[in-house]
């Protein structure tokens, strides 16, 4: 459902989330190497986000990457949103272009409600909201 690009910005910004602030910034190792993804890879992921000012970026010797207060709003439908366009999550399962509520594939009936359930669980859940979770221990990421 997710491509892993979807996944690695996911975890890229929850890893800002919970390890950054706006006087904490982190460089591209400090966020590759816990969330396991290429630093290569999640550099042009970091940049896209900061683009679309899902995340912060500074240059410089003190510079690198975190959230400041209004992003911590960001909707996770938001960053997926951000790398993969919405037509990822709202694709067949089976990837049939021709597939949709009126022509539907064999598969089509068995997750279309829950893919609309989850879609709004996306929109609504911030990163605020993912963020205390982890805290709370309720949810796991490398830390």
């Amino acid at each position: 459902m997710f491509s892993n690009t979807a996944k690695y910005a996911i975890k890229a910004c929850l890893y800002l989330a919970v390890n950054s602030n706006e006087e904490k910034k982190l460089v591209i190792k400090d966020i590759a190497e816990p969330i396991n993804v290429p630093m290569a890879y999640i550099a042009k992921i970091l940049q896209a986000l900061s683009k679309k000012d899902i995340i912060s970026s500074t240059r410089g010797p003190k510079g690198g990457f975190y959230l400041t207060q209004e992003q911590f709003q960001t909707k996770v439908m938001q960053i997926i949103e951000a790398v993969d366009g919405e037509e990822r999550l709202n694709s067949c399962l089976l990837s049939l272009d021709k597939c949709n509520s009126d022509n539907p594939c064999s598969l089509h009936h068995l997750v279309f409600g829950e893919k609309a359930i989850i879609t709004s669980r996306l929109r609504t859940s911030s990163l605020e909201d993912l963020r205390k979770h982890i805290e709370s221990g309720k949810s796991i990421l490398p830390l």
